[in-house]
This record gives structure tokens, sequence and C-alpha cells, in this order.
């Protein structure tokens, strides 16, 4: 007599995956890719602070990429950094927590099947709320990554900006590549 397993009909994968599952990213999936941005940008500048003295480096690869310790009171790529405010820290943390929640409205209305969208999302959420932690905390954001090329240096950066660039890429690959939908005039 042929037990259960030599009877039961053989179903290739993909033929009995419930529609639901395919494609979909969970906000869930969207807190997780957050959370681990959040860590990895708050671990790593812990360990910056830790090891390396303010305004000194550690070169990496010799004439591409240093890893340093500055502090960037500005706006991304240190835009306002120059300038002395009184209440900058105040000012930078509101538009901060204000982008946060247009960000955040915006991408609780994204449909679950617009994956790259959500994805790219959750990694500007996750760089955004890093940043604002330390701008909140201590008026100033830790930026460590140096890439140059001879004498010319890209502004410092951290994960946190990482995160926030590749979102945005997603985002506008996604605009411009992978969305088929988009209405055309005739």
């Amino acid at each position: 007599m042929p037990t259960e397993s030599q009877t039961a009909s053989v179903v290739p994968p993909t033929a009995e995956m419930p529609a639901a599952s395919a494609g979909v990213m969970t906000r869930g999936i969207m807190g997780t890719i957050i959370v681990a941005v959040l860590i990895l940008d708050q671990l790593t500048k812990l360990l910056i602070r830790s090891e390396i003295a303010l305004h000194d480096s550690i070169e990496v690869v010799p004439g591409f990429l240093n890893l340093v310790h500055v502090r960037n009171t500005g706006a991304a790529f240190g835009f306002l950094n120059a300038v002395d405010l009184g209440f900058k820290q105040l000012l930078m943390t509101v538009i901060a927590l204000v982008a946060l929640a247009a960000i955040g409205i915006f991408a609780s209305r994204v449909g679950s099947r617009e994956t790259l969208t959500r994805a790219g999302l959750a990694l500007i959420l996750g760089g955004a709320v890093g940043n604002l932690i330390d701008r909140a905390t201590a008026g100033y954001v830790i930026d460590f990554v140096d890439v140059y090329w001879r004498t010319y240096h890209f502004w410092a950066f951290n994960v946190a900006d990482s995160a926030i660039t590749v979102g945005a890429c997603l985002l506008i690959l996604d605009m411009f590549v992978v969305s088929r939908d988009v209405s055309t005039s005739v």
C-alpha cells in the first residue's frame, strides 16, 4: 500500500503560491528595514566616537577612502554647516521631523505591491530617524565616510545618509524604469 507522500501529486512550487505573498512588501518588512538601518547607523556612529578622535582620520584605501570623525551641524552634505544660528539645532530638528512625518504619511499610503517604492521609503525613513536622533540629542550628526580622489573630497557621510541616498535612487528607479502603468498623453 503506498504511503501518503507517494500518492500526493507533485505540484511545482510556484503553482500553489498564494497570490498575496508574491511581490508584496508588508509593513512588518518595512519596519524591519527601518530598524536595521537605524541600528547599523547608530552602532557605526558609536564606534567612530569611541575609536577616532574628532577631526582625525584613518586611511582605509589609499587615495580613495578614509574613515574620519566630523560633526555636521547643517543639513545634508554639510549644507548650512557654517551658518551660525542660536536656534539652529531646534530649526534642523523641526525640519527633520516635518520631513519624516511627510515621508511616513506617504509611505503609509503606498500599496503593498509597490515593493521597490516601499523598500526605498523604508531606507529613507531609517536613515532619517538615525540622523534625527543625533540632531535632536547632540545638535549635530556624525559623519565618517570620506571618499576622495587626489585632492577632491566628496562630503563626508554616514550609514543614514547612504540609506537615504539608496532609498531615493530606488524611488527614482521605480518612477522612471520599473513602473509601466504611467499615463501617457495622446
